[in-house]
């Protein structure tokens, strides 16, 4: 497994391991703040893992699209990349 990739399964343990956290703060009926904080701190672990999968989607899969000089797979992943933050905007 390539470092990049695991770096990100790490993350994504890491945000696990928080959210089973937040459930547990919950059902111990924990302080609402510090929950906030603890769900805002799993939104910025996430955020940071959805924008190292974007890099990486533009540097293999975009980058592999406009080298290959078709015209078709270019579109293509122009209006994927488009219609993920169109959905974003929502």
């Amino acid at each position: 497994m390539s470092d990049m990739k695991s770096a990100k399964i790490n993350r994504l343990s890491r945000i696990e391991g928080q959210v089973r956290g937040v459930a547990q703060m919950i059902e111990s009926d924990r302080y609402c703040i510090d929950i906030l904080h603890q769900i805002q701190a799993i939104r910025s672990a996430l955020a940071k893992v959805e924008t190292q999968v974007l890099k990486d989607h533009a540097a293999c899969c975009v980058a592999e699209a406009i080298a290959s000089g078709d015209e078709a797979e270019q579109r293509e992943k122009f209006e994927e990349l488009v219609t993920l933050f169109e959905k974003t905007k929502r």
